[in-house]
């Protein structure tokens, strides 16, 4: 159950299950991906914010209920939504921000964390509680070995333990942390940063920040040195620097 709505220069993708506690069923992240995809392909939305329905959790993590242990090896590639959501997350070239209103536990937890910008109530509860119900947020290693330090990482995923929106954000999973008041004035104050800046670098720039994650320091300096000449390259990169020369407002194109 997913709502898509469309208000350029921003998409909101919602996890519509509130009573379910907005659950990740091998369905919905199906769907969050092609959601992703359409909107990253209309050239006048600028954000893709995910959140969940309520103000109690942004999301429980898998959906336990949906048979998922139920035919180990046929649902193999069904298994599989998660990682083809963080893989279209991660090569979408829209800036991704988590709006966590609350909980972010599992696959929930793993999601937010894969967004670009994560903004968290300072109530919400994030962990991997996996462990106890005998399985492993295996997907979400990915993700979370990117973003906070391996020992908490692990520590986390091992024993279950949950931690405060304010510790993610000590960790390095979560950007921001602000009273429930201030969620969607923060959100809004992300997405106005982000339309505020040339498409095209901006979609240069994300790319370029992930590309060089695996790479050794010398082979991301060579990368990031032929990405610096390609934005120069940009219409956009021009226009920036007259603009500043001129003291007025660029006028950008996304070219």
């Amino acid at each position: 159950m997913l709502r898509y709505d469309s208000a350029p220069p921003r998409v909101t993708l919602t996890i519509d299950d509130e009573e379910r506690r907005n659950p990740l069923s091998n369905a919905v992240m199906a769907e969050l991906a092609r959601a992703i995809e359409r909107a990253a392909a209309d050239p006048d939305v600028r954000a893709i914010v995910l959140t969940g329905a309520g103000d109690r959790v942004f999301s429980a993590g898998g959906d336990l209920s949906s048979g998922f242990v139920d035919t180990p090896i046929a649902g193999h590639d069904e298994r599989g939504a998660l990682a083809d959501l963080f893989r279209t997350m991660r090569r979408c070239g829209t800036p991704t921000i988590a709006r966590v209103n609350g909980h972010a536990l599992g696959g929930g937890f793993g999601l937010a964390a894969a967004c670009d910008i994560v903004i968290a109530v300072d109530g919400a509860i994030l962990g991997t509680p996996e462990i106890r119900v005998g399985l492993w947020p295996m997907m979400i290693t990915a993700v979370l070995q990117d973003v906070m330090p391996s020992k908490a990482a692990l520590e986390m995923m091992m024993t279950g333990r949950r931690i405060s929106a304010a510790e993610a954000r000590d960790l390095g999973v979560v950007s921001r942390v602000v009273p429930a008041q201030d969620l969607d004035p923060t959100v809004d104050a992300a997405v106005e940063a982000l339309a505020a800046a040339s498409p095209a670098v901006l979609r240069m720039g994300r790319d370029a920040f992930y590309a060089v994650a695996d790479m050794g320091f010398d082979a991301a300096l060579e990368y990031l040195h032929t990405g610096l000449t390609a934005v120069a390259l940009t219409a956009d990169a021009a226009e920036g620097v007259s603009a500043f020369l001129e003291k007025r407002p660029p006028g950008w194109t996304g070219r």
